[in-house]
């Protein structure tokens, strides 16, 4: 491995040291992204969202200096599926099951259950932050040849993560995404200004509506939340998931986790 560096993968984020991993997750320049934390992927593995018979087996990448200091990490799985990717491409699948070959497992480089962009070859910043990036994208190609699985992917990428690995020989995919911005709204009228009359008399509505039997909306810091609040947020979570798409796919004991560690 180049510049002394070597890349090793760990079964468990109990093996990585959380200050080590989070010098790598910060962004210089950018808000803090809790969803590439220690403490948001740790808390997945702990409430057994991952890991078991989930189908996302961890197989973390992490990139070692000489002194045995961590320079670069990637939240990696082996998946036998595709749920919880927001990534479809149960037709890749199928083509090469007819074409005789197994797709499954594969490696994914991914946020579980999280279709929220962010770097996904988390590296310590400064000087030398490309050149370990470009380490960890190619060792990652390595992992999966070692491993003898059909492909590896890197979802939810950054911008800039997406050039540089198209550069390195990647195959860029594109999809779409709709991202609501607040350009400098100093209120909820503020924004309502911008759209057009009945759009505005239709939202006020709504309001009024989802207010007019006693409803309140109040903001809870995390260190308030009870368990009690934590009840109703699941019970709120199962309903709307097995509604919508199928199986939810956090358990509850994961947002206790979260409450107690983020």
């Amino acid at each position: 491995m180049a510049q002394g560096l070597t890349l090793r993968t760990v079964s468990s984020l109990a093996d990585v040291a959380p200050d080590g991993w989070n010098a790598c997750a910060a962004q210089q320049d950018a808000a803090f992204n809790p969803f590439q934390s220690y403490e948001f992927l740790k808390a997945l593995e702990d409430s057994a969202c991952v890991g078991g018979r989930s189908g996302w087996r961890p197989n973390h990448l992490m990139l070692e200096g000489p002194d045995g200091d961590i320079r670069g990490v990637a939240p990696a799985y082996l998946k036998s599926h595709s749920q919880g990717e927001y990534v479809f491409d149960h037709g890749w699948a199928e083509a090469l099951q007819r074409a005789g070959g197994q797709y499954y497992p594969k490696l994914q480089i991914a946020v579980p259950f999280t279709p929220v962009p962010g770097r996904r070859f988390l590296v310590r910043g400064g000087d030398s932050a490309i050149d370990a990036e470009r380490v960890l994208a190619a060792g990652a190609i390595e992992v999966a040849q070692r491993l003898g699985v059909s492909s590896m992917h890197a979802t939810f990428v950054s911008e800039g993560e997406w050039d540089r690995l198209g550069q390195r020989g990647y195959l860029q995919r594109t999809d779409q995404q709709y991202h609501w911005s607040n350009p400098g709204y100093a209120s909820f009228d503020d924004f309502l200004a911008q759209l057009s009359s009945r759009k505005r008399k239709t939202i006020r509505k709504e309001r009024e509506t989802a207010l007019s039997n006693g409803l309140t909306v109040r903001r809870i810091p995390g260190r308030e939340i009870r368990e009690a609040d934590w009840d109703a947020f699941f019970e709120f979570y199962m309903d709307t998931g097995s509604r919508k798409w199928g199986r939810p796919y956090l358990t509850r004991a994961f947002f206790s986790r979260l409450s107690a560690t983020l």
